[in-house]
């Protein structure tokens, strides 16, 4: 099994003990899971909205039988998928699975080709369908605004040309024609990158799915519960970084003269406000992990 990245710190800031009840958020290939139902003699309900997650997610219900149980669906509606209950501990890694990457068909990867789908849940519309039919102001934002893509006007203007000829349908496709614009900028970096990061965050709604994911938490999570994020996307660890510092009175509020009651509650406690970072060796060990950003907050007692 693909070992997660930063399980060991996961673990640390989770600390499992026995008889607990925990949310792995984004099942993926399982990696989160097994490590929490190992490390104690807890309980993990986990989630996913990939349907391909379901048969991996089998396994383990016949392995750690009585101790896990999987929810397909996505974790912006958890409160609604899961049972009504307070749970110790709820981790998210965000971003693509393993599986998602390495299966061509998937359609996530700019390094094989494959169809230029993207779509976590298989619904809905494709990386295909908005390269194809969107305006070109349209790509652009989507680029600009999802992807942090300084040429998003020059790719969105090429994409429109070379649809004229024949619709975009492979994932090579649109890499090649992303490269031919950037260039290549530094050793190591794939120009296609944040292209289709771009497109992989628009087609899924993953950042509109995360701050749904980080408000459900809120509520499922028991006082002393710990949630745990690791991101990989500047856009989802900003994200992630103003929830915890709104939620941990960190933020100011807007004027003096607002009443306490309008005031957002303070609902978690932070004992470290900066991002953990993946140790050297992981990362030359699992180049992926370079940009892991983990954090956490723990729910503090007493405020709903």
């Amino acid at each position: 099994m693909h070992k997660p990245v930063m399980v060991n710190e996961v673990l640390k800031v989770l600390a499992p003990l026995d008889q607990e009840t925990y949310i792995d958020a984004t099942f993926g290939a399982g990696g989160y899971s097994k490590a929490i139902l190992d490390k104690a003699k807890c309980s993990v309900i986990a989630l996913d909205r990939d349907p391909d997650a379901k048969k991996r997610a089998q396994l383990f219900e016949s392995h750690y039988q009585g101790r896990f149980s999987f929810f397909e669906g996505r974790f912006g509606d958890m409160s609604q998928l899961i049972p009504a209950k307070h749970y110790d501990g709820i981790v998210f890694d965000l971003g693509v699975s393993s599986p998602q990457l390495d299966e061509a068909e998937r359609g996530f990867s700019f390094k094989t080709e494959g169809p230029l789908d993207m779509r976590m849940d298989k619904k809905g519309l494709s990386a295909a369908d908005i390269v194809n039919t969107y305006d070109e102001k349209e790509i652009a934002r989507i680029l600009w605004e999802y992807g942090e893509e300084r040429k998003s006007r020059l790719i969105a203007h090429a994409i429109l040309e070379k649809r004229k000829e024949r619709p975009f349908t492979t994932t090579a496709q649109l890499a090649h024609l992303v490269r031919d614009i950037v260039g290549f900028e530094r050793p190591g970096f794939d120009p296609a990158t944040r292209t289709f990061q771009a497109l992989r965050l628009y087609v899924n709604d993953e950042l509109g799915e995360l701050e749904k994911g980080l408000e459900c938490s809120e509520n499922l999570l028991k006082d002393g519960g710990r949630l745990i994020v690791v991101s990989f996307h500047s856009l989802e660890d900003r994200l992630v970084k103003t929830f915890f510092k709104k939620r941990s009175g960190g933020l100011p509020h807007p004027s003096r003269f607002v009443p306490e009651t309008q005031k957002a509650p303070i609902t978690f406690h932070l004992t470290n406000k900066k991002a953990l970072l993946p140790e050297e060796s992981e990362i030359k060990e699992n180049p992926r992990s370079r940009s892991a950003r983990l954090r956490w907050g723990i729910r503090v007692k007493g405020n709903s």
